[in-house]
């Protein structure tokens, strides 16, 4: 099932005070955080829920824009959660992790994105905190 497009002025999204479009002091210690990060596809799995399940306008934004590469967005946005690391940084990151573990990522991003759409479907506007078997 696909959304209609929902709209929310940048003012508005978690994701800026998460630090997703901003910079960090020291790049390097940033990137081999991001690294380790990513590659923990379980830890990174568990920031993709908090971001669906805390971040009401961000997801609403980017979660309704079908054009854009909606698993890379909740994987930038739980690295910002996690630990203020701008999308950039995390997209240098990617590059870095071996084949296996960003499927698995991008397995976990699909199953956050669905948990969302599964939320917004029923016009709860903001996730419940359910705990999945295997997620937590």
């Amino acid at each position: 099932m696909k959304f209609d497009r929902i709209y929310h002025p940048y003012w508005e999204w978690e994701e800026v005070d998460a630090n997703m479009w901003g910079d960090v002091f020291d790049r390097r210690a940033a990137l081999i955080k991001a690294i380790t990060f990513t590659g923990d596809h379980l830890l990174y799995g568990r920031f993709m829920m908090r971001v669906v399940r805390e971040w009401r306008y961000s997801c609403e934004n980017a979660l309704t824009d079908y054009s854009m590469n909606r698993k890379a967005w909740v994987g930038h946005a739980a690295c910002a959660l996690a630990h203020g690391i701008p999308e950039d940084i995390t997209r240098q990151a990617w590059g870095r992790i071996t084949n296996e573990q960003q499927l698995l990522a991008n397995n976990q991003a699909r199953i956050a994105i669905q948990e969302w759409e599964d939320c917004h479907g029923k016009s709860l506007g903001v996730c419940p905190s359910v705990e999945r078997e295997g997620l937590f």
